[in-house]
């Protein structure tokens, strides 16, 4: 538990510092980082008994991983003070390493030449029967970034956590992009912000229990409003119409 507490520790004292500032609250999102996901569950969900942070808490893992914390959350660092422009600047030069090897990969072509052939063969991957590039070999299951060094005749120096990086991003692409689409729908629902002072027996169609855990946790946006346990996706239905029908009335008035 002490890294959980830890967890909940640095952004008390980020926001502590940034309230004595007059600044925004400071929130890390579900999606962003397992701090987001263990402070979300813990006002939502509430606890009975120790909270454990494990990653099958977090509905967007193969975002959030351990090599690319730097590039999730450096930014954001440095966007509140605590991280210096030096080090705010070897992760863009990352960032700009990352996008150039790949795009150099994808237009690299490899064509089926006895060598290409042989050293599919001796990975046990499938010949070619035409040129591919780099960067589609390096999406086969058997094959990777690194292995094909040999290939690869121009390929430029770079750190080995930006190669793991190219790999990665390569290797698992179209997961990656499903799982960004599945955030920037989430984050639809995320950016429509709730009144925590709000009554939500006010809400005709709202079942009791609904009503009772909306009141109790006082739920920030729709998005931390669906994750309580005991309200509905038919709940938030209601309460989207609801919060419709007063955005109409608001704008005709």
């Amino acid at each position: 538990g002490y890294e959980e507490a830890g967890g909940q520790g640095i952004i008390a004292g980020i926001n502590a510092h940034i309230n004595c500032h007059g600044g925004e609250p400071f929130v890390l999102g579900r999606d962003e980082a397992y701090i987001g996901v263990l402070i979300d569950d813990l006002v939502t969900k509430g606890v009975d008994e120790p909270y454990r942070m494990f990653t099958s808490r977090a509905e967007y893992r193969l975002l959030l991983r351990q090599d690319n914390a730097d590039l999730r959350l450096r930014a954001i660092g440095h966007e509140i003070g605590l991280v210096s422009d030096a080090e705010y600047e070897k992760v863009l030069k990352k960032e700009r390493d990352i996008e150039e090897e790949i795009e150099r990969l994808e237009h690299t072509n490899v064509g089926s030449t006895e060598e290409v052939q042989a050293f599919l063969e001796s990975h046990g991957s499938t010949p070619l029967k035409s040129g591919a590039s780099l960067a589609e070999l390096i999406k086969r299951p058997e094959l990777d970034y690194f292995m094909l060094t040999k290939l690869d005749k121009n390929r430029p120096e770079l750190p080995e956590d930006t190669q793991e990086q190219v790999n990665i991003n390569l290797k698992y692409e179209g997961y990656i992009r499903r799982q960004k689409q599945q955030v920037a729908q989430f984050k639809k629902l995320e950016k429509r912000k709730l009144d925590v002072n709000f009554d939500y027996s006010e809400v005709k169609g709202l079942r009791k229990e609904a009503i009772q855990k909306l009141n109790l946790f006082k739920p920030m946006s729709i998005g931390q409003a669906s994750r309580i346990s005991g309200v509905s996706p038919a709940d938030i239905s209601v309460l989207l119409v609801y919060l419709e029908q007063i955005r109409y009335h608001h704008d005709h008035e």
